[in-house]
């Protein structure tokens, strides 16, 4: 199951992109579970590509924490640490602060278009929740946000701690279920009433805080010993 291209994506991705971008997709939703060999020569007949751009995507995953080379076997999917999870939420808090400061652009009409679309799709995965389709919204969400950052760096922070922290979501939703969902409505209210008035400031803010209802979650459900 694949997260369905935006129809505003400006420029195709790369071959190393889209290869690292489905492996990534695998891994969140624990197709590729902590353990799983990659084997090159499979995913390059899989994606009917050389070796190289399989080794060059899996070595910018390795970048992440999310798969590591292991002498005698290859390399293997990985599971964050507790301490690396809690990392990573502790700066996307952080970098969420600095959305509406550092070289923001300006809000558009199909921006709004986007904001609305995904609230509609929020409402419909409440009447018929599907962790898959939850973490595909999140990931449209995401793109929403990184879109108008206008930082090249914050924009590659951003993508990078979102999908260390998209890692784990998965598993909180499979516990959850439809709370999870209304929790995405409630965000996806508050992005669009900012959407509307044009406040990327306020966009900033949101996600601040959203994400740290996110951290709760996984504190609660992944990290605290009560869920060991």
């Amino acid at each position: 199951m694949s997260f369905a291209k935006r129809d505003d994506e400006k420029e195709p991705k790369s071959t190393v992109e889209t290869i690292q971008t489905e492996i990534l997709q695998r891994i969140c939703f624990l197709d590729y579970q902590p353990g799983y060999q990659l084997k090159e020569a499979e995913l390059a007949a899989e994606f009917c590509v050389s070796r190289t751009p399989v080794r060059d995507a899996i070595s910018r995953i390795n970048h992440l924490g999310l798969v590591e080379t292991r002498n005698g076997v290859g390399t293997v999917v990985v599971a964050l640490s507790a301490a690396q999870i809690r990392h990573v939420y502790d700066m996307r808090l952080e970098l969420a602060k600095l959305i509406g400061t550092e070289s923001p652009r300006e809000i558009t009409r199909n921006d709004c278009e986007r904001g609305q679309d995904l609230l509609n799709a929020a409402h419909a995965l409440l009447l018929d929740f599907d962790p898959r389709r939850y973490v595909e919204i999140n990931h449209h969400l995401h793109g929403l946000i990184a879109d108008l950052i206008g930082n090249s760096v914050l924009q590659s922070f951003w993508w990078q701690t979102y999908y260390q922290a998209a890692s784990t979501w998965y598993q909180v939703s499979l516990q959850m279920g439809a709370e999870v969902a209304q929790a995405l409505v409630a965000e996806l209210e508050d992005i669009n009433r900012a959407l509307e008035h044009g406040d990327i400031t306020a966009i900033g803010f949101i996600q601040r805080t959203h994400i740290g209802y996110g951290y709760q979650r996984i504190n609660l459900h992944l990290l605290s010993p009560e869920a060991k």
